[in-house]
Parts: C-alpha cells; sequence; structure tokens
C-alpha cells in the first residue's frame, strides 16, 4: 500500500510499505477514506518529538470502513464493512484509566511504556502514527490502518454525513471541546485562545457549545491573516500579537481583570515577539538546551485573571524554561491539561453535528490526494496558499 513515512527531520515522503495484518485476536484492519495533517504531526516533521525512525508512518486523524476484524472483535460493536473513526488514543477500556473516562492515560495500550516511565513518571496509552515514545504504531495516513482493540477503538459512524464532517471526531474538535469543558464555563465568562489554528478554532466552537459570554482569539494577522478572519466567522473577538501587546489589550477588554479562562492552542512550537518569548527560547532550542517554546503558554498564564483557569490542549513533550510559576501560585490558577479522551466526547460532539449546532467541516481549506502528501505538509507548516486544514484522499 502507499503510505507516507517519516524519513529525517523537515522530511517526509509517500512510499509503498507493506499491507498491515491482522496481529491480535481483537485487531481491525480500516480501508482510510479520509485522513488529515494535524499541527502536532509538525512537531514530528520538525524534530521535536524524540524516537522517530525512518520508515514510520505517520498521521493519527483518520475514518475510513472496516475491512477485516480478528475473530475476538465484538461483532456487535464493530464488524467488516462498519463506517468508522479511529480516535487517535489507543485505549483498552478496562483499565483503571479507561474505566474512569481518562482514555488517553490507558495503563495497556503503550508497548514501549519504559521510555514513558523515564521521561514522565508513568507512561501514558498508545497514539497512532506519533513515535516509539507512544508504542511505534503505525498511523493513518495510508491507505489502511491497523486498529488495536478494535471494538474499543473503532467508533461506528451513521451513514448520512459527509467524511470532513465526522473525520475531525478523531482528535481536533474533543481536543477544543476538552480544553473548553475541563474549565467550566460559565456564561459570563470570557475565554481567551492564543492560537488560531485548528485546534484553536475548534477551542472557539465548543466555548459557545459550552455558555462562554464571549471568546477573545489571538494570532498573527501579518503571518496567518486567514486564522483570524475564521476566528472572527465563528464569533470570537480577535487580537493582532503582531501589532498589538496582548496583556495590555486583554486587560482593556476585561475591565483591568483579566479573561476568566485562558487556553494555549499552540503548544510547544509558539513564537513570541519578545526577547524572552523568542530570541531566547529558540537558542535555548538550538542548543538542546530546551525542547519546546512555551511563549503562549508563559503569556497565558500572565494574563489569566487571579482565580482563572489557563487550560493546555496545545501539545508539550519535554521540558520548557522560565514558566512563570510565581505568577501561577501566587493568583491562584487552575492548571487543566492533557491528551484527549477523545473516546469520552464522541458521542457528546456527534449529537452537536447531527443537530446542526456545528459542522465540523468549517476548519478544511484544502484537499489533496495522498500521493500529494509531501507538498501539503509544506504548505501547512510554512502557512502557504491560506492553509488551515488538509484532508488527505488515499484513494484519488
Amino acid at each position: 500500500m502507499k503510505a507516507l513515512v517519516w524519513c529525517a527531520p523537515r522530511k517526509v515522503a509517500v512510499e509503498d510499505v507493506p499491507d498491515p495484518a491482522i496481529l491480535n485476536r481483537r485487531d481491525a484492519i480500516v480501508r482510510v477514506t479520509s485522513t488529515a495533517i494535524c499541527g502536532s504531526d509538525l512537531h514530528l516533521v520538525d524534530g521535536f518529538i524524540p524516537f522517530m525512525k525512518p520508515g514510520d508512518i505517520i498521521g493519527h486523524e483518520s475514518m475510513g470502513i472496516v475491512e477485516e476484524v480478528g475473530p475476538d472483535v465484538d461483532r456487535s460493536k464493530v464488524n467488516v464493512g462498519d463506517r468508522v473513526v479511529v480516535p487517535f488514543p489507543i485505549a483498552c477500556g478496562n483499565c483503571f484509566f479507561c474505566r474512569r473516562g481518562l482514555w488517553s492515560c490507558c495503563d495497556n495500550t503503550n508497548p514501549k511504556a519504559h521510555m514513558g516511565d523515564e521521561l514522565f513518571g508513568q507512561a501514558t496509552a498508545g497514539i497512532f502514527g506519533y513515535s516509539h515514545l507512544t508504542g511505534g504504531f503505525a498511523g493513518g495516513q495510508a491507505e489502511f490502518v491497523r486498529v488495536p482493540l478494535a471494538d474499543v477503538n473503532c467508533q461506528k459512524m451513521p451513514p448520512d454525513f459527509t467524511d470532513e464532517q465526522l473525520l475531525f471526531l478523531s482528535d481536533i474538535f474533543p481536543t477544543g471541546y476538552m480544553a473548553v469543558e475541563h474549565c467550566n464555563v460559565q456564561p459570563d465568562d470570557t475565554v481567551a485562545v492564543w492560537g488560531c489554528g485548528p485546534v484553536g478554532q475548534f477551542v472557539i466552537r465548543s466555548a459557545f457549545l459550552l455558555g462562554a459570554g464571549r471568546v477573545i482569539a489571538i494570532d498573527d494577522e501579518k503571518k496567518v491573516p486567514e486564522r483570524l478572519q475564521m476566528a472572527r466567522d465563528g464569533g470570537a473577538l480577535t487580537i493582532d500579537m503582531h501589532d498589538e501587546y496582548v496583556y495590555d489589550r486583554l486587560l482593556e477588554l476585561t475591565c483591568g481583570i483579566g479573561p476568566d479562562v485562558c487556553i494555549d492552542a499552540v503548544g510547544m512550537e509558539a513564537h513570541g515577539y519578545t526577547m524572552l518569548g523568542s530570541i531566547y527560547d529558540k537558542v535555548k532550542t538550538n542548543l538542546f538546551m530546551e525542547t519546546e517554546r512555551p511563549h503562549a503558554l508563559r503569556q497565558a498564564i500572565t494574563c489569566c485573571r487571579k482565580g482563572g483557569t489557563v487550560s493546555i490542549p496545545g501539545v508539550y513533550g519535554g521540558l520548557s524554561d522560565k514558566i512563570p510559576m510565581g505568577a501561577l501560585m501566587n493568583k491562584g490558577l487552575t492548571i487543566k491539561t492533557g491528551q484527549t479522551h477523545v473516546h469520552k466526547y464522541v458521542p457528546e460532539l456527534l449529537e452537536h453535528i447531527r443537530s446542526g449546532r456545528v459542522d465540523p467541516g468549517f476548519v478544511v481549506t484544502h484537499r489533496l490526494p495522498l500521493s500529494e502528501a509531501p507538498h501539503a505538509y509544506e504548505i501547512f507548516r510554512d502557512k502557504k496558499d491560506g492553509c488551515i486544514k488538509v484532508v488527505l484522499n488515499p484513494a484519488s
């Protein structure tokens, strides 16, 4: 089959690779009908996530048709011919964490758990196409993908929606939704979101779905005007971090108090316009003295009102420097984080789609065949051609 493989930092290629096969009795093979490039995939390509190997198939946002199931798969939950979305975290459904709805913390699906134990203290769940730190599983930017524990990890979908309405249930819609739900948003709350990429866009829509009074979106109008326009289309006020001082503008918009909820939807490759936020982090990461650039997180902590909540759906994987712990502690902030517990949110979000309260396809700007995936990564990474979200079609 054809698949997109990681070759080296800054290099991916579409290559012929062996077809996946049933390896365990609860596996399924899914023929991928749509798959998307996630912003966190860029962390792999940029070399920020360790333990990648040449030839690894990447991608963790996919859906398709079940072609084959193992003999022990519960056929009442998933069967050959079913249309399914595949959540990016792989869960067992029966461990201490899965039983509590903490699906991305599953104890049983990461065969490389010793790596996570050493880096994080305890390993988290396996993830499709996201390095050997999270299990070394082949990803979904391919014609076919093997799904372990298929009766847990294949989420059956109805036939009366397009792929683009359903595909983002695999990751970015639940990610944006969980980031807001964590914060117990009240009707008079102001939610500020750093980063108007795909996750940030779903944070905006989710904040309104969950009853926020106002959403303020922060990004760079000079570099990515299309993102701020999409944020405005979703009902958000916007701040241009290129021409406005974010802290002052947020205080102005909140009568000097600060936002009730601040959400970092950027993660480890944030950019800033201050000495600390830009040059310092760039030098430190280039010298391997820091593994990420947490400018957005620092700013979110500083801007959040006293007693407020900072939520972090943006991906971090290692060690960050100069986190303002004094502000965090003295202002009494609550921090909410985590890889998304996708399985928990799929039924609820599917109902939002069914009711017409949201159509997730709004975020798609580019549709390309899998064969053009390297080009898709280039325009997505370099923010060319107004690219916000790319959907790849393995069949075209």
